[in-house]
Parts: C-alpha cells; structure tokens; sequence
C-alpha cells in the first residue's frame, strides 16, 4: 500500500447500548479509491462522520495526513472534501450563487464555470439546484467538495437512488477526482461498485470490518 494518509485504530462508537462501530482499524494510502462496502444500519456512515470530525467517537484513534482527531480537528476540516448522503441546498439558489456561497465559506476565490466544467454541468450553471436531475444533484454535489482543493474526499453512498448510466457517469468522475490527486473514501452497498471502482475495500457488518482486501 502507498504511504497511508488516513489511519484508524480500533474505532468505537456507542450510543448507550447499543455499538454501532465497534473496534474497527484500517489504512486508506495515498491516491487510493478504498471503499466501505456494507449493508444499511453495518456502520459505515457513522466511520465516515467520525473521521470528517462531524460525529464524536467513544474512543480509538484517527489520523488524517499526519493531523491527530482528537488535538487537530480544525486542521483535518481544512483538508477534506464531505459529500454527505443527503446534502441540503438553497434550492432556489442557481449553480453559480450555489459555488459563490460555498467558496466564500472556505475564504477561497473560485472559477464558477470551470469547476461546473469539472462535472459536466457548465450547461447548468444558472438552472436552480431544484431543476436538476438526480444525477446532475450528486454531479454537482461532488463539485462543491472540491471547492477547497482537498487532499481527500468523502462520498457517502453517492450513486443510490441513480439510474444505470448517472450511475456510469459518476463512477468516471469518481475516477477523475482520484486522477486530479485527490484520495477517495466512499461507503456502498453496491457489490458491482465497489468492484468497478476500489482498489481496496473494507466490508463492514455490524460495526466491524470482516474483510480488507482488493475486491
């Protein structure tokens, strides 16, 4: 494995309880598409929060390109990129006011249309957030995480709900990210995905990674 940018020692969760991560480790390298490959309700979205600092663990440890969670939440914040399952926008907001509120919150000055282009959706630009297909919604949703140049990028379950060819056209931006030098970490529950896109993948179930290998 390349040198690891992500690492995570025995991470558990509770919530009283119930442990809905519990014990895991892994290494994501740099460069790397890895995926958390899992039923619904196996806990790879509560990883996925944990790491992007938007959930306290129970305990464990996590590193993030040398930035320890626990002392250095603010630094990993900087130099991660978030595609949540379910992201909320100004949906009366058209693409490019969408980009300038975005860029204004990371402090960053942004070319609206090129980084539209990076999606296919320059076409777009002043269409409203809620005109947009699904696939363009995930498509665009993908742009704003890059909005800050991340070293790396989550994507929670980014295809579901998409037809076979948005599906397709994801995956190809998906590998297009990794190619700009980004590292990926995405969760799915999709067999042919993982497949199709990780070098490695972790499956979880019941808060535990049974397996770690390339598909």
């Amino acid at each position: 494995m390349r040198n690891p940018v992500i690492t995570v020692r025995d991470l558990v969760k509770k919530y009283g309880d119930f442990t809905a991560v519990n014990g895991i480790s892994f290494e994501v390298g740099e460069g790397e598409i890895f995926g958390l490959l899992g039923p619904n309700g196996a806990g790879k979205t509560t990883t996925l929060e944990i790491i992007e600092t938007l959930r306290e663990k129970t305990s464990g440890s996590v590193t993030v390109h040398g930035f320890d969670l626990d002392r250095h939440p603010q630094e990993i914040k900087k130099i991660i990129g978030v595609q949540l399952q379910a992201a909320g926008y100004y949906p009366n907001l058209h693409l490019k006011q969408l980009i300038a509120l975005f860029a204004g919150l990371y402090n960053r000055e942004v070319d609206a249309l090129a980084l539209l282009d990076t999606v296919n959706l320059r076409d777009k630009a002043r269409n409203r957030f809620k005109e947009l297909s699904g696939g363009q919604k995930q498509r665009f949703s993908i742009a704003t995480t890059l909005i800050n140049e991340p070293k790396v990028i989550f994507l929670d379950e980014p295809t579901t709900g998409l037809d076979p060819q948005a599906r397709r056209n994801l995956w190809d931006l998906i590998r297009q990210v990794r190619d700009r030098g980004a590292t990926v970490v995405l969760t799915t529950h999709y067999m042919d995905e993982a497949e199709a896109l990780c070098e490695r993948v972790a499956i979880v179930d019941s808060g535990q990674i049974i397996a770690i290998d390339t598909p």
